[in-house]
């Protein structure tokens, strides 16, 4: 016999996927944080932080659209919740050879927000990568991780 703990929640008895119903669940303060980076040449990095790529203000249209990644996840993850998130910061630096991106989600809900802050920081990623293929096509996104989780019955949660 199966320990229910044990079940896997996104699947019917039957084994079809489906999405988790959460309406018993009490609503929570719920708070993700997530990480990548962009590496690239340390010049590339340079026309970064002064402003000077064909395709303008890296950094900035990158927050935009981590933020904007943020607030569609449920759309692009299927067996994701729509969440009413209550705050999106997308925070970006150029150093060195890296564009590092950290990425911080939270809602009053009744699941978490680690999904949405993982997209947040791809999406941020993404946008950087295009921004500056145009003078680094060898451009590496990397180290997309969740560094912590707050909130719900687990708990708080850091990366080590």
């Amino acid at each position: 016999m199966t320990d229910p703990e044990d079940a896997l929640t996104h699947l019917t008895p039957e084994g079809a996927v489906h999405m988790v119903d959460v309406s018993a669940k009490q609503a929570t303060m719920r708070r993700a944080v997530a990480e990548a980076s962009v590496l690239t040449r340390p010049d590339v990095v340079q026309l970064v932080k002064a402003g000077r790529l064909p395709k303008g203000e890296v950094l900035g249209v990158a927050r935009v659209a981590g933020i904007m990644a943020a607030k569609r996840t449920w759309e692009l993850v299927p067996l994701c919740h729509p969440l009413p998130l209550t705050g999106v910061t997308v925070d970006l630096a150029a150093e060195g050879e890296r564009i590092a991106i950290r990425a911080e989600v939270k809602t009053v809900g009744v699941t978490g927000v680690e999904m949405e802050a993982l997209t947040a920081a791809s999406v941020a990623a993404l946008t950087v990568y295009d921004m500056i293929k145009g003078v680094d096509k060898s451009a590496v996104i990397s180290q997309l991780r969740v560094l912590e989780k707050d909130g719900g019955k687990s708990g708080e949660w850091r990366a080590v």
